[in-house]
């Protein structure tokens, strides 16, 4: 006879809402982004982490040759930074703050992505003293023009 005892029942109820509460995280969070970065790059994984906290959930792919993967992406030169990322369909160059990822995925403008040319101090990943302004540009087949302008990772305009 197959008797269930009181201990496993609740051990299974508390396996399944473990299991649900999961599922309703991975449902609540922020569309992927995959980034592409040197396994040694310490900015890399600041700007990663403010990601996270923006609410975006992230693959980080370590050791690619990135000069192979800027080129396949389309990143133009003149706006190449440390690291690059692919979301829905678009790319992130550099240290672009979340507030612009996320403003270009509500727009949706026809573009191949955004980046932040350099490493601007006061970018996320890039914080410390005397942060600069710097802007985010928009690239694409039009070529590259400004999208928004920060002071660390607060727009300004």
């Amino acid at each position: 006879m197959n008797t269930v005892s009181r201990r496993s029942i609740l051990r299974l109820l508390g396996s399944a809402s473990v299991l649900a509460a999961a599922g309703a995280c991975s449902e609540e969070s922020g569309p992927m982004i995959t980034v592409y970065k040197d396994p040694n790059c310490g900015c890399c994984n600041g700007w990663v982490k403010h990601l996270a906290q923006a609410g975006f959930k992230t693959a980080v792919r370590t050791g690619a040759n990135l000069a192979a993967v800027r080129k396949r992406l389309g990143v133009p030169d003149e706006v190449a930074s440390c690291h690059t990322g692919e979301i829905a369909g678009y790319v992130i160059e550099g240290h672009v703050p979340a507030i612009a990822i996320q403003r270009l995925l509500t727009e949706k403008p026809t573009a191949r992505g955004l980046a932040v040319a350099g490493m601007p101090t006061g970018s996320p990943g890039m914080e410390g003293p005397d942060p600069v302004t710097y802007d985010v540009m928009l690239f694409g087949d039009f070529g590259v023009r400004p999208y928004m302008r920060f002071l660390e990772s607060n727009p300004i305009s």
